[in-house]
């Protein structure tokens, strides 16, 4: 920061977790979907089930008649201010009157099969089911539809910037993909926080984009005119930390030894953005103090003290309490970038743009060709695994998945299906996965009983296919560690 300002004690930090309400308006069921056989780009539209006056009752299907009762629900594109009715899906492969939707009075959504194709919630086949929150509802062979929970309107952006609104379901001019509630509430607050002058610390898990956050602050900022300096911090060796962050004079420590601007010099008027600032020793992370203060700082060899007028953003994957409290308390700017599974209905979109990106790179395939061919897109078994797996390193994990897919099938096809080598990374048997219907939550409970609770042991217990499907039953159940 430059000068002596003091930083404003205000902290503006996003909220990941899944609000009640947003921006004052209450949630409302939605179906939003994450794979649709004959029109990919439909990945990301959304059903809003909101009850208006004697609106209680809707239908889905093709074309745009009412069956005569019941309004017929048209997918949406909602963006912060805005829903905008798509045109009518119009395949021959579904009914007219396919699905009949209404909320539940015990939430989640009350979906009836009324069609030719059969409805599978969570992959059962069923002709009436109530999906709750986070489960799948599929027409089969047609659509994929997550149900969850979002904003009739999404509040709009207190500040905006064209670079981050990109074409629907797209990268933004920054890389980022997503338009849930929690995508587009941290491109907001990437708007505000930009144009202040405070340092700022961008939180949230491994692989969920904070370098990319870091970036886009820097590009929108006054300073984007001068080069972002980046550097990991975990990388920095503890032994000459000051003379990487703080450079040296020339011949110190030794003659003929050449003068080093450090991070802090190169940065002078930009951003300095230091990666993984959690992973600093505690001891270490004294040497940031003067500097988050005023920019005050001294090259090793220098007997004066500089003030740099740069803007710091740190990054980490740790619990904040895991910093310094004088350091955490210097950055009064906060953002906490939103994990995948806060935001599932996002997964396709990004593993669309990443597959898109490899097929783009992949120069033999189109030599082959002859010709650039129309991008691969997603199998529904590609698309429907990757929604429901838990991710470690989220993003990165899904370029990982996604390329492997692409490398079984040898980039070829128009759909990439889940083959051996994705499966594997994601978890999957290679064999069909068993029937779930018979697991009911009492056998559940029994099992974690007779296994002390040892997951590992109670899914094989059960016959399931992996740890993850006891998972997913156990979210549907809202069963927690402490049960059974």
């Amino acid at each position: 920061m430059a000068g002596n300002a003091k930083p404003e004690t205000t902290t503006l930090e996003s909220n990941s977790a899944a609000p009640r309400e947003v921006g004052g308006a209450p949630l409302i069921d939605a179906l939003v979907v994450v794979w649709c056989r004959d029109e990919p780009g439909r990945t990301g539209e959304a059903l809003l089930l909101q009850a208006e006056g004697e609106r209680s009752s809707f239908v889905f299907g093709r074309g745009e008649a009412s069956d005569g009762r019941r309004e017929r629900l048209r997918l949406v594109r909602q963006r912060p201010g805005e829903v905008v009715e798509t045109p009518a899906l119009d395949t021959p492969r579904l009914s007219r009157v396919q699905l009949a939707l209404r909320a539940h009075a015990e939430g989640g959504i009350q979906v009836d099969n009324e069609g030719k194709r059969a409805l599978l919630v969570d992959g059962r086949e069923e002709t009436s089911a109530r999906a709750r929150p986070g489960q799948l509802v599929e027409i089969r062979g047609q659509m994929a539809l997550l149900c969850t929970k979002r904003p009739a309107a999404m509040p709009a952006l207190r500040a905006t910037d064209p670079r981050l609104v990109p074409p629907f379901g797209e990268a933004d001019a920054f890389g980022y993909v997503g338009e849930s509630p929690e995508a587009w509430r941290l491109r907001g607050e990437l708007a505000v926080v930009a144009r202040r002058r405070e340092h700022v610390l961008v939180l949230g898990e491994s692989g969920v984009g904070k370098e990319l956050i870091a970036q886009a602050i820097h590009a929108l900022s006054a300073r984007a005119g001068r080069k972002l300096v980046a550097r990991n911090a975990a990388t920095v060796p503890s032994g000459i930390i000051d003379a990487e962050l703080f450079g040296n004079a020339p011949n110190y420590p030794n003659a003929g030894m050449s003068e080093r601007l450090g991070l802090v010099g190169e940065a002078e008027g930009s951003t300095l953005f230091l990666d993984e600032i959690g992973e600093l020793p505690v001891e270490l992370q004294t040497h940031l103090l003067r500097l988050l203060d005023g920019g005050d700082y001294q090259r090793l060899g220098e007997s004066r003290r500089r003030t740099a007028d740069i803007r710091l953003v740190g990054a980490t994957n740790r619990p904040i309490e895991q910093l310094r409290a004088d350091v955490a308390a210097r950055f009064a700017v906060r953002l906490r970038a939103p994990s995948l599974h806060d935001r599932r209905e996002d997964v396709p979109l990004i593993a669309r743009h990443l597959l898109h990106r490899i097929a783009a790179d992949d120069v033999p395939v189109s030599r082959r060709s002859g010709r650039r061919a129309a991008p691969p897109e997603l199998s529904r078994d590609l698309a429907v695994a990757l929604v429901q797996h838990l991710y470690a390193t989220h993003v990165r994990e899904v370029y990982n998945i996604v390329h492997r897919a692409y490398l079984d099938a040898g980039g070829a096809g128009p759909e990439i299906p889940l083959e051996d080598g994705a499966r594997e990374m994601l978890g999957l048997s290679s064999e069909p996965a068993v029937q779930t219907r018979e697991v009911t939550r009492e056998a559940i409970v029994e099992a974690l009983a007779r296994n002390g609770g040892v997951r590992e042991k109670v899914w094989r217990d059960l016959g399931l296919p992996n740890r993850y499907v006891l998972k997913r039953l156990m979210r549907k159940y809202a069963l927690g560690d402490d049960e059974g």
